[in-house]
C-alpha cells in the first residue's frame, strides 16, 4: 500500500483555508464562469440566473475512505487538481468570505489534466 505524503504546499493551504475534510471528503474552490457574452455575442445582465459551477480546484483532502477490515484506501485525486464534480453532489461551505465546497470522493466525476 502507497504511503500517502503531504507536500508543503498542501500544508500552506490548509493553514490559509483552516479546514481539513475527514474521511473521503475534498475541499474544492470553485471554477465561477466570468462569462458574460452569449456565444452569440447577447450580454448577459448580473442577475440572470448563473448556473452552478461543475469544476474546481482542490484544496484540500480527507486521509481516504475506512473500509470494514480498519484499512484506509487513499483519495485519487491531490491537492492542486481541477476536477468536474456532480452539479448538486456538494455542500457549500464560506471561509473569510470565500466560497469553497466540500465533495466526497464518489462524486468527483474527472480529474482534468
Amino acid at each position: 500500500m502507497k504511503k500517502k505524503t503531504k507536500t508543503k504546499s498542501s500544508k500552506q493551504i490548509k493553514k490559509q483555508v483552516g479546514i481539513q475534510p475527514l474521511a473521503d471528503r475534498v475541499l474544492v474552490k470553485p471554477e465561477m464562469a466570468d462569462d458574460t457574452k452569449s456565444p452569440g455575442g447577447i450580454i448577459i445582465p448580473d442577475t440572470a440566473k448563473q448556473e452552478k459551477p461543475e469544476r474546481g480546484t482542490v484544496v484540500a483532502v480527507g486521509e481516504g475512505k475506512r473500509t470494514e477490515r480498519g484499512e484506509v484506501l487513499p483519495l485519487r485525486v491531490q491537492v492542486g487538481d481541477t476536477i468536474m464534480f456532480s452539479k448538486y453532489g456538494y455542500d457549500e461551505v464560506k471561509i473569510d468570505d470565500e466560497e469553497y465546497y466540500i465533495v466526497s470522493e464518489s462524486n468527483i466525476l474527472a480529474v482534468i489534466k
